[in-house]
Protein backbone atom coordinates (compact mmCIF):
# COMPACT_ATOMS: atom_id res chain seq x y z
CA UNK A 1 0.00 0.00 0.00
CA UNK A 2 1.37 3.42 -0.97
CA UNK A 3 0.13 6.94 -0.18
CA UNK A 4 1.74 10.14 -1.47
CA UNK A 5 0.75 13.47 0.12
CA UNK A 6 1.84 17.02 -0.65
CA UNK A 7 1.28 20.52 0.68
CA UNK A 8 -0.23 23.03 -1.72
CA UNK A 9 2.36 25.41 -3.19
CA UNK A 10 2.24 28.82 -1.56
CA UNK A 11 4.07 32.06 -2.21
CA UNK A 12 7.78 31.41 -2.42
CA UNK A 13 7.95 28.13 -0.49
CA UNK A 14 8.65 24.78 -2.11
CA UNK A 15 5.87 22.25 -1.50
CA UNK A 16 6.57 19.54 1.06
CA UNK A 17 5.86 15.87 0.40
CA UNK A 18 5.08 12.92 2.65
CA UNK A 19 5.30 9.40 1.20
CA UNK A 20 4.02 6.34 3.09
CA UNK A 21 4.75 2.81 1.94
CA UNK A 22 3.68 -0.42 3.65
CA UNK A 23 5.63 -3.38 2.29
CA UNK A 24 6.22 -7.02 3.19
CA UNK A 25 9.53 -7.72 4.89
CA UNK A 26 11.76 -10.34 3.25
CA UNK A 27 11.96 -12.45 6.41
CA UNK A 28 8.76 -11.83 8.34
CA UNK A 29 6.38 -9.03 9.11
CA UNK A 30 5.74 -5.67 7.48
CA UNK A 31 7.65 -2.40 7.20
CA UNK A 32 6.08 1.05 7.16
CA UNK A 33 8.42 3.44 5.36
CA UNK A 34 7.98 7.21 5.87
CA UNK A 35 9.73 9.60 3.50
CA UNK A 36 9.35 13.35 3.96
CA UNK A 37 11.01 16.51 2.66
CA UNK A 38 10.76 19.50 0.34
CA UNK A 39 10.20 19.08 -3.39
CA UNK A 40 13.53 19.19 -5.20
CA UNK A 41 15.67 18.25 -2.21
CA UNK A 42 16.63 14.96 -0.57
CA UNK A 43 14.24 13.84 2.10
CA UNK A 44 14.40 11.92 5.35
CA UNK A 45 13.47 8.23 5.45
CA UNK A 46 12.39 6.27 8.52
CA UNK A 47 11.12 2.69 8.90
CA UNK A 48 8.95 0.95 11.47
CA UNK A 49 8.56 -2.82 11.64
CA UNK A 50 5.25 -4.56 12.42
CA UNK A 51 4.68 -8.26 12.96
CA UNK A 52 1.09 -8.11 11.67
CA UNK A 53 -0.19 -6.43 8.50
CA UNK A 54 -3.21 -5.01 10.33
CA UNK A 55 -0.96 -3.13 12.77
CA UNK A 56 1.00 -1.69 9.84
CA UNK A 57 -2.19 -0.59 8.06
CA UNK A 58 -3.43 1.07 11.25
CA UNK A 59 -0.12 2.95 11.63
CA UNK A 60 -0.25 3.99 7.95
CA UNK A 61 -3.79 5.35 8.34
CA UNK A 62 -2.86 7.20 11.54
CA UNK A 63 0.19 8.76 9.85
CA UNK A 64 -1.94 9.78 6.85
CA UNK A 65 -4.59 11.35 9.08
CA UNK A 66 -1.95 13.28 11.05
CA UNK A 67 -0.56 14.77 7.83
CA UNK A 68 -4.04 15.66 6.55
CA UNK A 69 -4.59 17.65 9.75
CA UNK A 70 -1.34 19.52 9.01
CA UNK A 71 -2.62 20.69 5.61
CA UNK A 72 -1.25 17.97 3.33
CA UNK A 73 -3.42 16.68 0.48
CA UNK A 74 -3.51 13.14 -0.90
CA UNK A 75 -2.02 13.11 -4.41
CA UNK A 76 -1.68 9.39 -5.09
CA UNK A 77 -2.90 6.13 -3.51
CA UNK A 78 -2.06 2.61 -4.68
CA UNK A 79 -2.71 -0.75 -3.09
CA UNK A 80 -5.35 -2.75 -1.33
Amino acid sequence: MRIYLQTPPDSGNAPRYYHLLLQKDLISGWNLVHETGRQGSPGRVTKKHFDEREAGVTALINARDAQLKRGFRVVFVKGD
